[in-house]
């Protein structure tokens, strides 16, 4: 008997359900106003835009999603099975040390990288100092301003979304199996390559996704290396030739990878069970000794060096260096950092309260509503995979446009709801929503029936219930949601480029104009409070989906 079918259970009255609703429509009109845009301004746009822009930058996209998705299926997929099948020295930090590129958006971390690999720099310098070089006309590695550095930034800083799920997936893989595998004669590498891998390929499925919606999503990184996506044209389009239609236009050219993603990743969903749907002992991790075991060590510590420690090192050192050397914190970027709290506040104030709405609403007996609010959850949660371009074009028409007739209304001057960053708030509330309403939605399901079964029989409303109960069982979960939605709001770059306000900056967009500039010690600042602020729920996940290692076996067990 399921939760919705026990007595007792009261379904979300109409107000929660039309509030619902509006929220889902909320998050769709973007996406409606975006293709209305792109087909409304006539198909004589769509003849240049085929002819000169899109066939590059869909190249280009292409190109970098493939890359991207290669390099983070190894990476990812590697790595999991490394510390899930094997023992050797550091496991016990490195399970959850290869997380950590997480708190790094990859605009940072191809803004450090930028700077470390410049011919100029300390590793171009080092090499060139071991091999007896005096110049970089003697030795020089290659541009990183290039599709290949792009790709590399890219899957050094994403692979962590391979690397949860599938390891998520490994450690729950039945030992039977490989055993089984092992006593027909297959090899280690065998066992895994037939058995291991194959049960794994939902996990892979989803995980690749998100890494890939990320990499579309991606502005900073791609403009700062000199790769022309459809991100970035985008934004050139609308930004420096003013042209709205045309950036709807590639936008809405996006939409197209967008779906292809999201079909991807609910597709690897619907089959993340198989493999996994029964409670058996668990692959254990076999000792590795000498040599083979230092280099299991050094392989997975290279993801966590490359995209975690060097660039942090940098930031260290570069903000360091800024301070002793009198420079100080401007008073723009201590504005910045005042705009970003803001910002990330607003942005979890509406997010979780849209969030704990959404979900409550989809609590509904009866098959039609049950079609209705599970349709309404979906869409609402449908903004974690538009990216941040996309959306600003598309929030942008309709939110002039009340924005307009509420100045006319109240004969305010100027636009009030864009000048005082609501649209933007709006805007990230829409991308982070998915966050607080899967957190909610757990929580509730966690709740046991009884309890409000209780409180419904001593008298207490639906709307008493949700107060006086569930919202307090409910705390670890909308702190969790408001935590990731905080953080990310707080690294949120395409969005507030697009929509901030006038002579608004945030810590994001100010590392984005001194990276233009070319000045690298005040973004270095800048940058190191945002993935300090990221740090936060990176280790909150480790803890709470990795958990410890398991213990390693003897040396003479093998899986």
């Amino acid at each position: 008997m399921t939760r919705r079918q026990l007595p007792g259970l009261h379904a979300a009255g109409p107000v929660w359900r039309l509030a619902s609703f509006a929220i889902a429509v909320g998050v769709l009109a973007p996406v409606l106003t975006l293709v209305w845009l792109a087909f409304g301004s006539g198909l004589g746009h769509w003849g240049p835009l085929f002819a000169n822009v899109l066939p590059q930058a869909a190249l280009n996209t292409a190109m970098l999603l493939t890359g991207v998705g290669v390099l983070v299926l190894v990476i990812g997929t590697g790595c999991a099975w490394l510390v899930t099948a094997h023992d050797f020295p550091g496991r016990g930090v490195l399970h959850w040390a290869l997380l950590l590129p997480l708190a790094m958006p990859t605009y940072i971390v191809a803004f450090a990288y930028l700077d470390l690999l410049h011919p100029i720099g300390p590793v171009q310098g080092a090499i060139r100092w071991m091999l007896g070089f005096d110049s970089p006309r003697q030795f020089r590695l290659p541009d990183l301003r290039s599709m290949p550095g792009a790709i590399f930034v890219l899957g050094f800083v994403l692979y962590p979304y391979v690397y949860m799920t599938a390891r998520a997936m490994f450690m729950t893989q039945p030992a039977h199996l490989m055993e089984a595998a092992r006593t027909l004669g297959e090899s280690r590498r065998g066992a895994f390559f037939r058995v291991a891998l194959p049960l794994a390929r939902p996990a892979l499925a989803v995980g690749l996704s998100l890494a890939l919606l990320e990499t579309l999503n991606d502005i900073g990184a791609s403009e700062f290396l000199g790769v022309n996506t459809l991100t970035v044209a985008v934004y050139t389009t609308w930004i420096t030739r003013s042209d709205l239609a045309g950036a709807a236009q590639i936008a809405c050219a996006m939409l197209f990878v967008v779906v292809a993603l999201v079909w991807l990743e609910r597709n690897g969903r619907q089959h993340q069970r198989f493999g996994s749907a029964q409670r058996m002992r668990a692959v254990q991790p076999r000792r590795l000794h000498g040599g083979a075991a230092w280099a299991a060590s050094a392989a997975a510590a290279l993801p966590v060096l490359i995209g975690f420690v060097a660039p942090a090192f940098y930031l260290v050192r570069e903000s360091f260096k800024r301070l002793h050397q009198g420079g100080g914190i401007s008073q723009g970027l201590v504005a910045s950092l005042g705009n970003t709290l803001a910002l990330a506040s607003g942005v979890t104030a509406a997010a979780v309260a849209a969030g704990l709405v959404v979900a409550w609403a989809s609590r509904s007996q009866g098959a039609g509503l049950a079609n209705r609010a599970r349709w309404q959850a979906r869409a609402a949660t449908l903004g974690y995979a538009v990216p941040g371009t996309v959306l600003a074009i598309g929030l942008l028409t309709p939110a002039l446009a009340f924005d307009s007739a509420l100045a006319t209304a109240f004969g305010w001057q100027g636009l009030p709801l864009m000048g005082a960053g609501i649209v933007l708030v709006v805007a990230c509330a829409i991308r982070f929503l998915a966050m607080p309403v899967g957190g909610i939605e757990a929580g509730l399901a966690r709740i046991p029936p009884a309890i409000e079964q209780a409180s419904r029989l001593l008298g207490e409303t639906t709307g008493g219930t949700l107060r006086r109960v569930h919202l307090p069982l409910l705390r670890p979960a909308i702190a969790t949601g408001a935590l990731l939605v905080f953080v990310d709001a707080m690294k949120e770059l395409p969005a507030t480029l697009l929509l901030r306000p006038a002579n608004f900056d945030t810590l994001a967009t100010w590392l984005y104009a001194e990276a233009a500039r070319g000045t690298y010690e005040e973004g270095a600042i800048a940058a190191l409070a945002i993935v300090l602020a990221g740090l936060l729920p990176v280790l909150l996940l480790a803890r709470n989906q990795l958990g410890a290692p398991s213990a390693a076996p003897g040396p003479d067990q093998t899986p």
